[in-house]
């Protein structure tokens, strides 16, 4: 979803890319023609990750995720900008780990078919990755209308009337944002399962507000943000699989890779 949604305003050529390209010196002229290559590179890479994910891809997605997302304080952006897109890298480091874990070997290139069986330890990590990961986005993006005053945010709040209910844009940016610090403080003390199930439905909202604000490719915007809505899904999973006693046999035992995946 991310990497799909990104590529998509390659292709279309979006005008706000164009600081970005500025930052590695490319002029604006060149910017334009780079854009669709870029956009048709990042929707096959979205596109093997679901249908066959590889060791190299998922680790360079990640990288690629962590460099687009430093373009913005680079290119003059407030430090949040690179918080909130947590997401972009983080879940595909993730998903690279989860399979350099696996107790079956796989080379770089090859296309993982299995369901990787991991210990009980890696598991953890995963978590911690993960908990991390949803309470910078989240901190991140309530600095957005805590800290910033986004632009795009008051656009969004005064076109579909959030701004109404709380009075003024100010007030609505204040409180939504500092409401989202609270719950990104929330998801490293107590990650519980309706607070994953909380954040998960309040990304699917807030996103959506790109398509009901009349934003420029609206649902292209939701769709990048796919990775922010599932990855508190993924943290509960892991989190159900840490409680589990049953689980943590079958996690050390290779030859019980079968049974883990009908689990």
């Amino acid at each position: 979803l991310e990497f799909i949604g990104h590529g998509a305003f390659g292709i279309i050529t979006k005008a706000g890319w164009l600081p970005y390209f500025a930052v590695w010196g490319i002029p604006e002229s060149w910017a334009w023609h780079i854009m669709p290559i870029v956009g048709t590179m990042d929707i096959i890479l979205g596109i093997l990750a679901f249908f066959a994910p590889r060791k190299a891809l998922l680790l360079y997605m990640a990288a690629w995720g962590l460099m687009t997302a430093l373009l913005r304080p680079l290119a003059g952006e407030p430090i949040s900008e690179l918080f909130e897109r947590s997401y972009n890298y983080c879940v595909p480091l993730v998903a690279y780990l989860a399979i350099a874990w696996d107790v079956k070997s796989h080379g770089w290139w090859h296309r993982v078919k299995n369901v990787p069986t991991l210990t009980i330890k890696q598991w953890g990590w995963l978590k911690i990755l993960l908990q991390v990961a949803i309470a910078v986005y989240l901190i991140g993006h309530g600095a957005f209308g805590a800290f910033d005053a986004k632009a795009g945010l008051v656009k969004h709040y005064d076109a579909t009337g959030i701004s109404l209910i709380f009075g003024s844009s100010q007030t609505a940016l204040t409180a939504i944002g500092w409401f989202e610090i609270v719950l990104g403080i929330f998801v490293l003390i107590a990650p519980v399962a309706p607070l994953l199930f909380f954040i998960c439905g309040w990304k699917i909202a807030t996103e959506s507000l790109f398509i009901f604000s009349g934003a420029f490719y609206g649902g292209f915007e939701f769709i990048e943000r796919g990775a922010s809505m599932v990855a508190p899904l993924t943290l509960y999973l892991i989190i159900l699989i840490l409680k589990k006693p049953q689980f943590s046999s079958l996690m050390r035992s290779p030859s019980r890779t079968s049974t883990i995946s009908r689990l």
